[in-house]
């Protein structure tokens, strides 16, 4: 028997197998292109993952550049279970295999069951024989390397690209939780857009992902600078700009301060004995932005309470869903079908 945990998300998946690690760390991204087969229109697929990603900006007129997951939802099931059947071909899950298979998928909090006939359907479609779910609290906290007790409550914030998830937890389960439509991926646009206005250059979604990667910061005065290459909104002419890290940040903590926000809300609606169990025990963080310079830092002083960061923040949930898969005491408890 196979086993996976896998991270279908907005912008990355990434595949989980016990004993090897994290196996697959790719773009969720096909690049397909409309071809007239016979008289008839159909999709053709041109790239997967990473090499999809790639031709965002450079693709040919007939081709598109689809992301099938967006904010946590499937939205086209052909095309991501076409791309996840990549994804497994590419780890030798082949669809043979996929039979004697053991998938659990990691899902937003509060996801519905529609959201998880679409993820059974795609699996279904990749071969998979048997299909088991987990929610991102449950799988980022345990991807610190942590236990999850019965008596002590424990507060994760993990920040993905198209989704934020916020919840109270312990072994017993949920004790509130909300995922709100906020990530980095609002981030990259909102930088192409002020840069677009501000300073007369168009700049494309990956350099603005390069931007926030590199000198994207909540330091004080922090003084990191990058050249983006775009072309002049005007004449359409290539052109440069010189960013630094001063310049994103307000940008960067508009959405930052929306993630506290809702976090302060949810904080409000505990129990004193919850409450005081999360002071004592901090906040768990995880997701790509929190390897962000300063944001750490930023988020303790805002609400106050001692934070707790992962090795790996973009990678704690595949690894805590990992460590779901290992142990059977653990998938009884946190794993659903």
């Amino acid at each position: 028997m196979i086993r996976l945990a896998i991270d279908f998300g907005s912008s990355v998946t990434k595949i989980y197998i016990p004993g090897s690690g994290v196996v697959l760390m790719e773009a969720t991204c096909i690049a397909v292109e409309k071809i007239d087969d016979n008289g008839e229109r159909r999709l053709g697929v041109k790239a997967y993952g990473d090499k999809a990603r790639a031709l965002s900006g450079r693709a040919a007129v007939n081709t598109h550049i689809v992301n099938p997951v967006f904010e946590g939802d499937i939205v086209h099931e052909n095309l991501a279970a076409c791309l996840l059947q990549n994804f497994l071909e590419k780890v030798e899950v082949t669809k043979r295999k996929a039979k004697k298979t053991e998938a659990l998928f990691i899902l937003p909090c509060g996801c519905t069951p529609e959201l998880k006939e679409k993820y059974k359907r795609v699996a279904a479609e990749c071969g998979i024989g048997s299909v088991y779910f987990t929610i991102t609290p449950f799988a980022a906290v345990l991807g610190h390397n942590v236990a999850i007790s019965e008596s002590t409550p424990m507060f994760c914030i993990d920040i993905g690209y198209g989704i934020t998830n916020i919840a109270v937890l312990s072994r017993d389960g949920l004790i509130k939780g909300v995922n709100v439509n906020i990530g980095g991926g609002n981030i990259d646009v909102h930088l192409i857009d002020i840069i677009a206005e501000n300073h007369g250059l168009k700049i494309g979604t990956q350099t603005a992902e390069k931007l926030k990667n590199t000198v994207g910061s909540l330091l004080h005065d922090d003084n990191k600078m990058i050249v983006a290459d775009g072309r002049e909104v005007k004449s359409g002419a290539p052109a440069s700009l010189a960013v630094n890290s001063s310049q994103l940040a307000d940008i960067i903590k508009t959405y930052v301060d929306k993630v506290i926000e809702y976090s302060s809300a949810l904080m409000t609606k505990l129990s004193a004995e919850v409450s005081s169990g999360i002071v004592r025990g901090g906040i768990f963080l995880s997701g790509g932005l929190i390897k962000m310079d300063g944001l750490a830092e930023y988020i303790e002083e805002k609400l106050k309470i001692p934070v707790n960061l992962p090795e790996e923040p973009q990678l704690a949930a595949v690894i805590g869903a990992g460590a779901i898969l290992s142990n059977d005491d653990l998938f009884d408890v946190f794993a659903t079908d």
